[in-house]
């Protein structure tokens, strides 16, 4: 199967998302390319490889040895997998161990995992030495399409989801799609959840092609290429028009404020929730907060949480195991989402299918009542 490339192009740095097959194992040859274009040289460099346990099992061992081939020294990096390694506690691992193997600024930083890895890792590489380069190359769907385009980094506090962060892009995205025969069944529904959001932002013809050819996605053949190739060049455009998240790029947090609140009030259990299940929980709620609003019929919120459901993703909040907190304190996480300005709740709404918009001074008390009325529906 052939290679696909999506270039991210910024005012002061451009790069290639490489997506296909195989890539693991030509890993050396593409790093190279993309540091040349930076005239840096990858026989002069030393690579610290972020990774997290399933990841390591599987894949490391293969990653490692394409280096040791072109005698590319290497400094491998292991962290818990899931979501509660976002923290302050194993970013000070990962920068300890950094240091420790005297890796200098001009080294480089592989994040070889998923969306936690690629968060952390970013993170680190962007404050270590006040920037060291960096290279992800994402493990899982939501990854691929989602948060390794872009260039957000960042950790969770207990106050909320993403809270830390910096915005530092990186020098190359290399997404081996043959990691995904890997993944398991529930990490891949996460990541089409982000799938489905692109459509539901602006491109109702993505989601009505999703809702025809959503099951597909799921076997791996060319259509799963496509898909993501189309979801990588809709965030790559979208970023390349509002690198800071000034404005239109904070469309892409459709279903985001709900689900951030969610994964916080679980205390990032990923037994309980995982963030695409959040987000696709979090979409349905949007919708049903605009319905609600008199923006939107009843009806395109019936049609796109038909559609979650349809490839098993959670919808509702009586899909989460275990007891949510009460309204008011899900307000309080509201209350710290990034995009709150001068204490004014900031939604992405939608006023029909593929018309979401970026909904200011939102009322906090009709969202109370809102979550009021969510949370009495599994009392």
């Amino acid at each position: 199967m052939q290679t696909k490339t999506v270039t991210v192009k910024l005012d002061k740095h451009c790069y290639n998302i490489i997506i296909g097959p195989g890539l693991i194992t030509q890993a050396a040859s593409q790093i190279k390319q993309s540091l040349n274009h930076n005239h840096q040289n990858l026989h002069q460099t030393r690579l610290a490889i972020i990774t997290d346990t399933n990841v390591a099992s599987l894949h490391l061992e293969i990653l490692q040895e394409e280096f040791k081939k072109n005698k590319i020294h290497t400094v491998p990096i292991i962290v818990e997998a899931g979501e509660k390694s976002k923290s302050f506690s194993t970013l000070k691992i990962v920068i300890d161990k950094i240091l420790a193997a005297r890796l200098e600024r001009g080294d480089s930083v592989i994040t070889f995992g998923g969306g936690v890895i690629g968060d952390l890792g970013g993170f680190a590489a962007s404050i270590i030495r006040r920037g060291m380069n960096f290279i992800q190359m994402p493990t899982t769907l939501l990854a691929q399409i989602d948060s390794s385009v872009g260039g957000k980094t960042g950790i969770n506090s207990r106050y909320g989801k993403n809270l830390i962060g910096t915005f530092y892009q990186p020098q190359c995205v290399i997404a081996d799609t043959c990691t995904l025969d890997t993944l398991p069944l529930r990490q891949f529904r996460a990541g089409y959840a982000e799938m489905v959001k692109y459509g539901l932002i602006n491109q109702p013809d993505f989601f009505e092609w999703l809702e025809k050819n959503g099951q597909r996605i799921f076997s791996n053949g060319p259509i799963r290429t496509d898909a993501i190739v189309r979801s990588c060049q809709f965030k790559a455009d979208i970023v390349a028009r509002d690198e800071y998240e000034t404005g239109e790029r904070a469309l892409l947090n459709l279903g985001h404020t709900f689900g951030h609140m969610l994964e916080t009030a679980t205390d990032y259990d990923s037994n309980r929730l995982i963030h695409g299940e959040a987000v696709a929980i979090g979409m349905v709620l949007a919708h049903q907060f605009s319905a609600q609003l008199n923006l939107i019929s009843p009806t395109l919120t019936h049609r796109m949480e038909t559609h979650l459901k349809a490839v098993g993703l959670p919808t509702q909040l009586q899909d989460i195991p275990g007891k949510i907190p009460n309204a008011e304190t899900l307000m309080t996480l509201i209350s710290q989402d990034k995009k709150v300005s001068q204490n004014n709740l900031t939604f992405i709404l939608t006023r029909g299918l593929g018309q979401s918009f970026i909904a200011k001074n939102v009322s906090p008390e009709a969202v109370l009542t809102f979550l009021e009325q969510k949370l009495a529906e599994i009392r």
